[in-house]
């Protein structure tokens, strides 16, 4: 691991660029340049996740992520100070390494956090509410974070004009519905008060550590906003995918302290976090045929309005 000496890895930052090239060997190629700079290993580093980020973990205890675009550099910066804020009130979350971050390689921004575990361990619907119980007790300091309110649409449209992937069609369908589901989003009334929120709360984003403990990590989504955008993915998972079960989502409720499918602005919230769904994985079509397919068929079910159980993978 890097001294605790702070080591300066900025450069200057250049104009962010289109995404498509964002791939495993080219993620890998600014990875080992970032951790070269880090005074890291880089050899034997495992590809753990690539999506929005591409998540290495090196031989020794370390989590290297590298963003896909510094179009979201205010947001990698503000994950770190969230993470620094969260560690001095010692609030169960991942760790970011103690030297000067993030560092600029080309177009990505490259961060360095401790790692939980040695597997992924993910957490249960029960210790997500338990985390997220937590979280929303809180008040950020004012003004060190650089909290803002939460859009749930800041991505979405980078996504879609990057994405050399989409059809005509799929782009036309895509933007309009992108409209509609803005204009449904502003006229939402929400029962439980707005603060602090980690902004894609799931199972997905809870690892348990090497002691069994679970940690919320991806923290570059922190804002500020209504508390049930936090807890509709874990009921959209139950509800529309199944990858929950009733006894799973039940505990989650009662966990937390509030049902947010019996809120009535729960289906706007489900279709806004469906179509994130949608876009975000759409970004790796272009260089993957398994996901491609899977995409397709996300778009046909949401043009076709179908109910039920949806049959996506998860990603």
């Amino acid at each position: 691991m890097a001294n605790g000496s702070v080591k300066r890895m900025a450069e200057t930052q250049p104009a962010a660029r289109g995404s498509e090239d964002f791939t495993a060997e080219t993620s890998r190629a600014t990875m080992e340049r970032a951790c070269a700079r880090a005074g890291l290993d880089p050899q034997g580093a495992e590809l753990i996740r690539l999506g929005e980020n591409a998540v290495y973990r090196l031989r020794e205890p370390v989590i290297v992520r590298v963003s896909r675009t510094l179009a979201y550099l205010a947001d990698v910066r503000k994950e770190v100070a969230v993470s620094r804020w969260l560690a001095e009130i010692d609030f169960p979350a991942i760790r970011a390494l103690r030297i000067e971050q993030p560092c600029i390689i080309a177009d990505h921004a490259v961060t360095f956090w401790e790692s939980l575990t040695d597997v992924e361990d993910y957490g249960t619907p029960a210790d997500v509410a338990e985390l997220l119980v937590k979280l929303h007790e809180l008040d950020a300091p004012a003004g060190a974070l650089g909290l803002k309110p939460l859009d749930p649409f800041s991505r979405v449209e980078r996504r879609i004009n990057s994405n050399g992937w989409f059809t005509p069609e799929d782009d036309e369908y895509l933007r309009s519905r992108l409209v509609k589901l803005r204009e449904a989003y502003s006229g939402l009334s929400f029962s439980l008060s707005s603060g602090v929120i980690h902004g894609d709360a799931s199972v997905g984003n809870v690892i348990r550590d090497r002691e069994g403990h679970p940690k919320l990590i991806d923290l570059d989504g922190v804002a500020i906003g209504p508390r049930e955008w936090d807890l509709v993915l874990t009921a959209l998972y139950y509800e529309r995918f199944g990858w929950h079960t009733r006894e799973e989502y039940e505990a989650f409720a009662q966990i937390y302290g509030f049902d947010v499918m019996a809120w009535d602005g729960y289906t706007v919230l489900a279709d806004i976090r469906e179509f994130l769904m949608v876009t975000w994985l759409s970004q790796k079509a272009a260089q993957d045929e398994r996901v491609a397919a899977e995409v397709r068929k996300r778009i046909d079910d949401l043009k076709s309005g179908a109910t039920g159980l949806r049959n996506w993978e998860p990603y």
